[in-house]
């Protein structure tokens, strides 16, 4: 059975840090490429950044590009998103995601249950 567990959410200040982990077991994690999504209140789920199953490859939305960094360590069978600089508006549920491919192809095969992050202004 995949799990895809993350962990790290909170409540922080604007302008603060939060680092999101997210574990992975029951699949062979070195093999798929990961991401990171997040979905606010009333608003559709969206992607955020993700990275190829080496970690060679990263892509970030333009929304979060020079402020969060997605990595990874295979031999933790973890995928980390650093947050830095965090605003407002990033307030949200972050998903952690494994993609069917080992390089990101957009298609998430399984997810992970969502931990909130909460910015105060």
């Amino acid at each position: 059975q995949v799990q895809l567990v993350e962990s790290g959410g909170g409540l922080v200040q604007a302008g603060g840090s939060l680092r999101l982990s997210c574990a992975a077991s029951g699949l062979t994690f070195s093999v798929h490429a990961m991401g990171w999504f997040r979905q606010a209140p009333g608003k559709e789920r969206e992607f955020v950044a993700a990275i190829d199953w080496s970690g060679g490859s990263t892509y970030s939305a333009a929304s979060v590009k020079g402020r969060f960094t997605v990595s990874r360590d295979n031999d933790k069978n973890t995928v980390y998103l650093q947050m830095n600089s965090l605003k407002f508006e990033d307030t949200a549920v972050y998903y952690c995601a494994a993609d069917r491919d080992k390089y990101w192809s957009s298609v998430a095969r399984y997810w992970g249950q969502g931990t909130q992050v909460t910015v105060s202004s």
